[in-house]
């Protein structure tokens, strides 16, 4: 009787060591495939991030540059006034005719001005957008990780405690993934400026 009670005590733990597994291998899939799903789309972000950045930068150094075209329109046409007082005659219409051109130019830069400064800002703030669902990503990604590891450790000491906090990790990173999959404004900010 008391090896049939042995060997009853046997089976029954190899039963619950095999359901263990088993939930673990169900988990180790469905977290693997979500981080697989989630990183082609953070590496999309970050690709659409780099090119932000560099149209900004771009706008920026066109900004820059009509800035100094629109100093040195200012400079030409201070000259020309200062060239009219000294002129006489003919050369009055000649510089009439440059401090026109001056003035036309010195509008147009400043509308120019205006546009690329607000264009520069709108890629600036796509930029941080990006960034911000780069971060849930992140998050995503590395709570999946250590959800995985813990996973691996309950595998091997059958604690089903670690299974449930890995769980949990793994719920957190679902959660941060699907936030950001879906655009959603979650963002734990205190962490992420801790792990920056």
């Amino acid at each position: 009787m008391n090896e049939t009670n042995d060997l009853q005590e046997r089976l029954d733990l190899s039963e619950a060591k095999n359901r263990l597994n088993n939930w673990i291998a169900i988990s180790v899939a469905i977290i693997s495939v979500f981080m697989a799903v989630t990183k082609v789309k953070d590496d999309n972000i970050v690709q659409n991030m780099l090119q932000a950045k560099s149209d900004a930068v771009d706008s920026w150094n066109e900004y820059q540059s009509k800035k100094i075209k629109h100093h040195m329109a200012e400079l030409g046409l201070n000259q020309v006034q200062a060239l009219q007082v000294l002129a006489q005659g003919k050369g009055i219409a000649v510089l009439s005719v440059q401090q026109n051109q001056y003035q036309d130019a010195i509008a147009r830069y400043q509308t120019e001005e205006v546009t690329l400064s607000k264009k520069a800002k709108g890629l600036e703030k796509q930029y941080d957008d990006l960034n911000f669902r780069d971060d849930q990503f992140d998050l995503s990604d590395a709570t999946l990780s250590i959800s995985l590891a813990m996973l691996a450790i309950t595998a091997l000491t059958g604690k089903r405690k670690l299974l449930a906090l890995a769980w949990f990790l793994a719920g957190f990173g679902l959660l941060m993934g699907l936030a950001g999959l879906m655009g959603l404004p979650l963002h734990p900010t205190a962490l992420v400026k801790l792990l920056s």
